[in-house]
């Protein structure tokens, strides 16, 4: 079971390869990426509607270096290994290859998906990687949120938790 799971986790190299023969067998591939820092239920359910408008759900993760720049000081809260362990774990992901740029263009442009998709809190016309998805005849969807599911949500809780001496 473990192996399974590491083996869902490649590096751009061989997920390129695994796009291609994913591609030659006629799959539909849809891509999307992001922290994960903690994961929760908006997440997975996030993950469960991205996988089902395809036959293979690849996730960007963002590494930590990645993470500290765009969150600030103090994240990720979970390395990213433990993230890319949890989010192979998944039914719904394919496979998870973690990247250090502050976008997932480069890795878009590498692996070419069918779909890209993101949160309902994006526009369309901002998601990174669109051009390249619909240069090829690919789609850009966003799926809505579930409502008051959030790592920032989770966070401010634990906080206000602490100040009230309930966590120490």
């Amino acid at each position: 079971m473990v192996a399974d799971i590491l083996r869902k986790i490649q590096n751009r190299e061989a997920l390129a390869e695994t796009r291609r023969h994913l591609a030659k067998q006629g799959r539909t591939v849809v891509f999307t990426n992001g922290c994960f820092d903690i994961l929760h239920r908006g997440h997975v359910e996030y993950l469960q509607k991205a996988r089902e408008l395809g036959d293979a759900l690849i996730v960007g993760l963002n590494s930590d270096a990645s993470v500290a720049r765009l969150k600030g000081k103090g994240r990720p809260l979970l390395p990213q290994e433990d993230r890319a362990y949890l989010l192979a774990s998944l039914a719904a992901v394919d496979f998870v290859c973690v990247f250090g740029e502050d976008t997932p263009r480069e890795l878009i442009q590498t692996l070419q998906p069918d779909l890209l998709v993101k949160g309902g809190d994006y526009q369309i016309q901002d998601i990174v990687g669109r051009e390249t998805v619909e240069s090829r005849g690919g789609r850009v969807v966003t799926i809505p949120l579930t409502p008051n599911r959030s790592t920032s949500d989770i966070i401010r809780k634990i906080v206000e938790l602490t100040k009230q001496g309930i966590f120490t």
